[in-house]
């Protein structure tokens, strides 16, 4: 390249004298100029090629392809994006499918566990009801007997006084008990 730059330099220091020399019009031919003119084209254009065209043309096919490189990366990661949204949107479906189920499993539950609670808290209402029947059935026979005691403390107290004689107390008490067994208890209808 060194040997030619100077070459080139003076053609077209040679050309340029030689264009002074013939003054003529712009447009008229001249073979001289028009020959050092297409050797200079020609010299200029083999260097551009050996130099400049090469480097400049495996530059644009390394961007050209690079960018085809960029497109599909950017389409496979499009591609891995769409397919991550899908799995995503059917772990969301899933998710919500498990949380209706939760849902409707604590609903059963919540019920099952309100009639148990229920029917225990009856139960235990029955049982208070039995618990205080027997008390009151207990209070009763327990009331008859003071009763019946009463009633045989005062008939022997009255039988006493009508016959005014003293028998003893424990064959007064067993006569007068046997009497008041044999009368029939009738029980309350309320």
């Amino acid at each position: 390249m060194n040997t030619i730059l100077p070459f080139l330099l003076l053609l077209q220091e040679h050309a340029a004298g030689s264009a002074e020399e013939a003054s003529g019009s712009l447009l008229s031919l001249q073979a001289g100029l028009m020959f050092w003119t297409l050797v200079m084209f020609v010299a200029l254009w083999m260097i551009l090629q050996k130099y400049a065209f090469k480097p400049m043309t495996a530059a644009v096919e390394a961007r050209e392809k690079a960018l085809e490189d960029a497109i599909a990366a950017a389409q496979a990661d499009r591609d891995e994006a769409a397919r991550i949204l899908a799995e995503q949107k059917s772990g969301i479906e899933e998710a919500r499918a498990n949380a209706q189920k939760i849902i409707a499993d604590s609903r059963m539950v919540g019920e099952k566990l309100r009639a148990e609670m229920v029917e225990e808290t009856r139960a235990q209402q029955q049982e208070m009801l039995d618990r205080a029947r027997r008390e009151i059935e207990s209070e009763k026979v327990r009331a008859v007997n003071e009763l019946r005691r009463e009633a045989v403390d005062l008939a022997i107290a009255g039988a006493g006084k009508v016959i005014e004689k003293n028998l003893d107390d424990d064959s007064n008490r067993r006569i007068v008990e046997s009497f008041l067994a044999s009368i029939p208890v009738t029980p309350d209808k309320r």
